[in-house]
């Protein structure tokens, strides 16, 4: 899977589509995303502002995913919580920006080295077209290395 084809899918998948959510790039080192999401008449709650739950669905899988794709198939990934703070409410294209650095994710892979449970929290800020913030969101990474690439214990 190319960072191109997953931030197209992820575009076209159902829940973001219908969602207003849509991934402008995934950069192809696998190190960072964009996505907005643009506020209109489906996407608004009742008082005409970005239904929080579009916010948390715009920001669910992108750090498991850019931690999953720079550890590799010897990595178990997952998204295991999150959190987001409302800060003023959301008109417009929303933009959140996620950054998983190359040397995060060697940490990471350091950490979890032998099959430990690594839990890793991440944030991100949601910003309207005028760079305020409008959320503030964290999200906790899973973390394990697979059974099959472990050493077997010595005898």
């Amino acid at each position: 899977m190319t960072p191109r084809r997953l931030a197209i899918g992820m575009s076209l998948w159902a829940p973001n589509l219908f969602s207003g959510i849509r991934v402008r790039r995934i950069a192809e080192d696998w190190t960072s995303a964009t996505v907005e999401l643009h506020v209109n008449v489906i996407t608004r709650n009742y008082v005409k502002t970005a239904f929080g739950g579009a916010m948390s669905a715009m920001t669910d899988p992108y750090f498991f995913m850019l931690v999953m794709h720079q550890l590799g198939r010897d990595h178990v990934v997952w998204d295991t919580r999150g959190e987001i703070e409302f800060v003023k409410p959301g008109r417009g294209v929303l933009t959140a920006h996620f950054k998983v650095p190359r040397e995060k994710a060697q940490e990471l892979r350091d950490r979890a080295a032998g099959g430990v449970k690594v839990l890793e929290w991440f944030t991100t800020e949601i910003v309207d077209r005028e760079g305020d913030v409008v959320a503030r969101v964290r999200r906790e990474v899973y973390v394990r290395e697979k059974k099959r690439v472990r050493a077997p214990a010595a005898s």
